[in-house]
């Protein structure tokens, strides 16, 4: 499996950006794919995450109404809306994908560093920036 990420770049506190990952060598059956992101200074947390079991969904609390994130099976893209950006969110983000699917999509976007699902992959990362 492999990922590349776009669409990061700087934006003014309040303004949206949408990024998106293209995923190859991944059969879009069983998946989970989910958006991560890291900080100056601080560990990878996970943003949110999305299961094809029941096309489960995670968000992380302080993102909840603003980030939306979707899926392009025909494409094999996976997207990350960003409305109503705060400075907060300024870090890397990445794009991850496993070809296995999970009921437990929180646990799994809160864990997948420490616990990586089965044949999980990463794309490189795409810088956000938020000016306040």
């Amino acid at each position: 499996v492999q990922l590349v990420e776009s669409g990061g770049g700087l934006v003014q506190a309040g303004g949206s950006l949408r990024l998106s990952c293209a995923v190859s060598g991944l059969s879009f059956g069983d998946y989970s794919v989910g958006w991560f992101r890291q900080a100056p200074g601080k560990e990878r947390e996970g943003v949110s995450c999305l299961s094809s079991v029941d096309a489960s969904t995670y968000y992380k609390d302080s993102v909840k109404g603003r980030f939306t994130i979707s899926s392009d099976e025909a494409k094999n893209m996976v997207y990350l809306q960003m409305n109503n950006l705060e400075p907060e969110d300024t870090a890397v983000y990445y794009c991850a994908a496993s070809p296995h699917a999970t009921r437990f999509v929180e646990f799994l976007c809160n864990n997948w560093d420490r616990v990586p699902p089965p044949d999980g992959a990463w794309g490189q990362g795409t810088q956000v920036t938020v000016s306040s």
